[in-house]
């Protein structure tokens, strides 16, 4: 077998489609802009249509504006010519995508859609083409080689229909204010559902599991108190039960160094004063965040009195399935 240098042909590869993405950008205007308002004012649904390769990366850009607050699906061309039309309505915003815009199974649905007033917006290589003058408007994506030797399969053409779906989707998320509430409930299931759902009354410690001692507690009973818990720290509270600090494996190292008498030194003296809160309604993301900016392991939850009604550490976070 001769050898072939695979490497040079990956990287000649990745940089003529990376040359097709440079290209796009450079020449993304204002037509984008009204691109983007007409499917901002959509009152039904986003129809992306396509065949072959663009059928795919269609499928894919609906997938991704459906996930990110724009309501979209993918219809066959072919299909549509035999009943799936009947998916259509004039509230809804068609997405046609044609790297020659004269693929023939696009073209013939075109006059329907015309019909049913259906807004038309489509994506092609060629501006003159079919496709092209029928749409409402036109996204150009300027191709000057696929990076097929032969210029023939579809790679440079889909590269950059895709990064252009992308660009149309993000922004819309964000003149949306979509927010990452609003994506997990697009994406319940599996880590990313669980890290932008849970919140932190969801697995924090609560009742007696919370460590707890008042301001007068002996720092040796303040030590029993954090083994019993298992946290590796304590709230520190008044006679009232508002928090006045935190106790940590940290602070008893720093205690430890400067040999104070552990039975009789009460907790008060050597607490951390002002300790990081958070509320119960807060995402667990959004305490894992304050734990590592802070770069501390544990969290005491408190409600609007300020009385601690929870605690938390990593490995809680570790065990939901947020980190």
């Amino acid at each position: 077998m001769t050898e072939f240098n695979f490497l040079e042909t990956g990287k000649r590869t990745i940089e003529i489609e990376r040359e097709a993405v440079d290209l796009l950008l450079n020449h993304l205007n204002e037509t984008f802009i009204h691109a983007c308002e007409l499917l901002m004012q959509c009152k039904g649904r986003i129809i992306v249509t396509g065949m072959g390769k663009s059928g795919h990366i269609g499928n894919k850009i609906a997938a991704t504006l459906a996930s990110t607050g724009s309501p979209a699906f993918f219809v066959h061309p072919g299909e549509a010519s035999h009943g799936d039309l009947g998916m259509f309505t004039g509230q809804d915003v068609v997405l046609a995508i044609s790297n020659s815009g004269e693929t023939s199974e696009v073209v013939t649905i075109l006059p329907l859609i015309k019909r049913m007033g259906a807004p038309l917006i489509s994506i092609t290589s060629n501006p003159d083409s079919t496709l092209a003058r029928t749409a409402d408007i036109n996204l150009h994506v300027p191709i000057e080689r696929e990076a097929c030797p032969l210029n023939l399969a579809p790679t440079s053409s889909t590269t950059a229909q895709l990064v252009l779906g992308d660009a149309l989707a993000i922004a819309l998320l964000e003149a949306r204010g979509f927010s990452a509430e609003d994506f997990a409930i697009s994406h319940p299931g599996g880590s990313l559902g669980r890290r932008l759902l849970l919140r932190v009354e969801d697995i924090m410690h609560s009742g007696d599991d919370i460590p707890r001692v008042t301001l007068s507690t002996p720092i040796r009973e303040a030590l029993m108190e954090i083994t019993r818990k298992r946290l590796g720290m304590t709230a520190v509270t008044d006679d009232k039960g508002v928090l006045q600090g935190i106790f940590t494996d940290g602070d008893l190292r720093r205690t430890l160094d400067q040999e104070i008498d552990l039975k009789h030194t009460a907790i008060v003296d050597v607490m951390t004063v002002g300790c990081t809160t958070v509320k119960a309604h807060a995402l667990a993301a959004e305490a894992l965040k304050v734990m590592q900016e802070r770069k501390i392991n544990a969290l005491l939850v408190t409600d609007e009195q300020g009385v601690p009604i929870g605690a938390l550490n990593m490995h809680d976070m570790l065990k939901a399935g947020v980190i």
